[in-house]
């Protein structure tokens, strides 16, 4: 269990930078619209990437003390991603749509890295 709570740790510190860079992007590049719309998609990413992981944890723990097993929340993480879609469509001064749905893919990029850097590691 030690090693998913690290795990946890890594890829939220690793959300929280790429947050980080998300807006200075929007800050200083002539490009805000993009850069806003990639912030908008992966703040929800980090979202989807916190509700994921703890239900995760929750069902691991159901599972070893043979409880009751509930979902893992997909229908939470599908309507947080069409609300982000439909906040970039209703402000699309703001936002740029394309920029969203690349942002919600986000924290499958960086779960994907995370993986790929643990594994090199050891």
């Amino acid at each position: 269990m030690e090693a998913y709570d690290n795990m946890i740790t890594r890829q939220r510190k690793w959300m929280f930078y790429l947050l980080a860079l998300l807006v200075l992007g929007a800050g200083i590049t002539p490009y805000p619209r993009i850069f806003l719309g990639l912030l908008l998609g992966a703040v929800l990413s980090f979202y989807n990437l916190w509700l994921m992981q703890r239900k995760i944890k929750q069902f691991g723990q159901a599972a070893a003390t043979n409880q009751p097993v509930r979902g893992i929340g997909t229908f939470t993480r599908m309507a947080s991603a069409a609300l982000a879609v439909l906040i970039a469509l209703r402000f699309e001064d703001y936002f740029h749509v394309i920029a969203v749905l690349i942002g919600l893919m986000t924290a499958y990029l960086v779960i994907m890295i995370d993986y790929l850097l643990s594994k090199s590691r050891n």
